[in-house]
């Protein structure tokens, strides 16, 4: 089989191809990938360095948004795992044309070049955050979205149109919502990442509003298994909420990671809440659970532990990210 992963040099397109290519999703029976990736400031070459000399990887530079360039690597191909999109919160506060294009537009695309070269199926990898914020339960799959940011808005329409093509043309699509990950070679804007790369240069890490803010946590590697559980045998199109079991405030993380590191929490210091902030996410995750065996395997305690480790081991990946250009948002708080 043929696969097609666009995004695939961000932080979870790179950790589902790796995986894919050291045999971790044995049931998805993959002979070749195909990763499609335009390598914007998120998206890394030296996310895929284990795997870049695998003869069975096949990479393209491009834009999930140019027809042509993705009618031609679809050719071929059975499935196609979407990941490529912009994915943060303040960046699309900050400017939303970014977010329309490539999560929209970029969708439309790849579900209008699926369908024209008959592929199998189509995994689209979305976001709790569509969902709004929750003041008490969680999340199932047919609960109305109720999208509160730009970034959440863009998704919500990547949705609806993975959703519509399904409808409409037959087209086997399947939709994924996962809660906040952490992991290794996540762009240090994120909240985990940002927090870690801070603190272990000695600098204080900023926190939104009374940091009070809940939610979800689950490690990559549970994340992608979960996809990967989707595109083997997910139903023609339904959506399937990912968890991750692990509920906790931005202020608790926040101390979790200083404690981690044996530093004071002193170092963290509340800032200026960001506009339209959802207070929280929680997702039910039952259908993935009881329909394709889904658990998350990975305890937040020794995913955390091994993130920070492999943060302190590997400065030379993220210390060039850390560019002035990008110092305005690196210095923000962030949970996306």
């Amino acid at each position: 089989m043929r696969m097609l992963v666009t995004g695939g040099a961000g932080f979870i397109g790179s950790h589902f191809v790796r995986q894919t290519l050291s045999g971790g999703y044995p049931g998805l029976g993959c002979d070749e990938v195909v990763v499609l990736d335009k390598l914007t400031y998120a998206g890394n070459l030296s996310s895929l360095s284990p795997v870049l000399d695998d003869p069975r990887l096949r990479f393209a530079q491009g834009d999930v948004c140019d027809r042509e360039t993705v009618a031609e690597m679809v050719r071929g191909v059975s499935l196609i795992v979407h990941f490529a999109a912009e994915t943060h919160v303040d960046r699309s506060i900050a400017d939303g044309g970014d977010f329309v294009r490539s999560n929209v537009l970029g969708t439309h695309t790849v579900l209008d070049a699926a369908l024209e070269a008959g592929v199998d199926k189509v995994v689209l990898v979305s976001t709790d955050e569509v969902y709004g914020s929750l003041s008490e339960g969680s999340a199932a799959e047919d609960r109305p979205l109720a999208p509160n940011s730009p970034y959440a808005a863009s998704k919500a329409a990547s949705d609806h149109f993975a959703r519509a093509y399904h409808r409409t043309f037959g087209l086997d699509t399947c939709i994924t919502r996962c809660s906040n990950n952490y992991g290794p070679y996540q762009f240090p804007e994120k909240l985990v990442p940002l927090f870690i790369t801070r603190l272990l240069d000695g600098l204080t890490v900023p926190l939104y509003g009374d940091g009070r803010h809940v939610r979800e946590w689950v490690h990559v590697d549970d994340h992608c298994r979960g996809i990967a559980l989707v595109a083997e045998r997910g139903s023609p199109g339904a959506t399937y909420n990912i968890g991750g079991d692990t509920e906790l405030s931005n202020v608790r993380m926040a101390g979790t990671l200083v404690s981690q590191l044996g530093l004071d929490e002193s170092l963290v210091r509340f800032v200026e809440d960001r506009q339209g902030h959802d207070r929280r996410y929680s997702l039910d995750d039952s259908r993935i659970r009881r329909e394709l065996g889904y658990r998350p395997s990975v305890p937040f305690e020794e995913g955390i532990e091994s993130t920070i480790r492999w943060y302190t081991e590997n400065r030379s990946w993220w210390e060039p990210l850390r560019a002035p250009a990008h110092r305005d948002l690196l210095g923000t708080s962030a949970e996306r």
